[in-house]
């Protein structure tokens, strides 16, 4: 077999925290991998002691070695896309910026984690500025929630018609995609806006479904951003793959709308329809 026609897995690299109690963080994000037929792999950032209840402790990774469980993955298995989480430091977030300028990482998503479904904040403050100078710029989506944009733009996001003027905000810190995240939006309908600094406002997508009545929402945000990156590495285009991680979102939160896991806000449903492990070409 010719090294063109060699095939291999459609390959995701998730770049974040652990989460013990297994809903968010990479355990989350490896779930959705295989769930949506990708090989899963992991850098992980932060070790956390929580559960759905909240976060106990949380125990950072030295950078150099982040940086060497990158360098490990990438120079051996490789990369298709890759998904960004818990950076919960300055020099954590210096090493992810040289990584996908070294690596020449092209498919990016990167979800400002800042705050815990519990309340409990996940990032130092000063990492926030170096968060957006170093990697707004080289990813292909960012996907904050609304707490999170408030924390970026100095100001609430409350309503539908704040989306579009905070988009456009975020665009202007240098980001080339957003994807604002509208589950803590009030009322009956939720709506997600993906915004494109390549676009028109008039041709941004919405997203928008009822609302799903449960307590389960831990690690929703890191599902869907490891869903989008897990349809970009299968060739999807972005706004194809923001639809369809969307699509995948909305089934795993109601199929575990009803399951009891802890006594906090519990996990998604991520295994609810898996599939096929997928193979690419070389």
């Amino acid at each position: 077999m010719s090294q063109d026609s060699t095939l291999h897995y459609a390959r995701v690299l998730t770049i974040a925290g652990s989460d013990s109690g297994g809903g968010a963080g990479i355990q989350a994000d490896l779930k959705t991998f295989a769930a949506l037929g990708c090989y899963g792999m992991s850098a992980i950032t932060a070790l956390t002691a929580q559960n759905t209840v909240g976060v106990r402790a949380i125990h950072g990774v030295p950078a150099a070695f982040l940086k060497e469980q990158i360098a490990a993955v990438i120079e051996d298995i490789g990369v298709d896309a890759v998904k960004i989480g818990m950076l919960h430091a300055p020099e954590i977030v210096e090493v992810v910026a040289w990584a996908i300028d070294h690596y020449r990482l092209q498919q990016v998503v990167l979800d400002p984690v800042m705050v815990a479904t519990s309340g409990d904040a996940l990032i130092r403050h000063e990492t926030i500025a170096s968060l957006v100078s170093e990697l707004f710029p080289r990813a292909t989506l960012v996907t904050p929630n609304l707490d999170e944009a408030a924390l970026l733009l100095g100001r609430p996001v409350r309503e539908v018609a704040d989306l579009d003027a905070a988009c456009a905000d975020l665009l202007g810190l240098g980001a080339k995609g957003v994807l604002l995240k509208g589950g803590h939006l009030g009322g009956d309908e939720l709506t997600d806006l993906l915004a494109r600094a390549d676009q028109p406002a008039d041709q941004w997508l919405r997203l928008s479904g009822p609302r799903i009545a449960t307590r389960n929402s831990h690690g929703t945000g890191c599902t869907l951003s490891s869903a989008i990156a897990a349809h970009l590495a299968l060739g999807l285009e972005l706004a194809e793959a923001v639809q369809a991680a969307h699509s995948y979102i909305r089934g795993a939160i109601a199929a575990g709308a009803q399951v009891q896991t802890g006594q906090g806000h519990g996990p998604l449903n991520h295994g609810y329809a898996p599939l096929p492990m997928r193979l690419l070409r070389a």
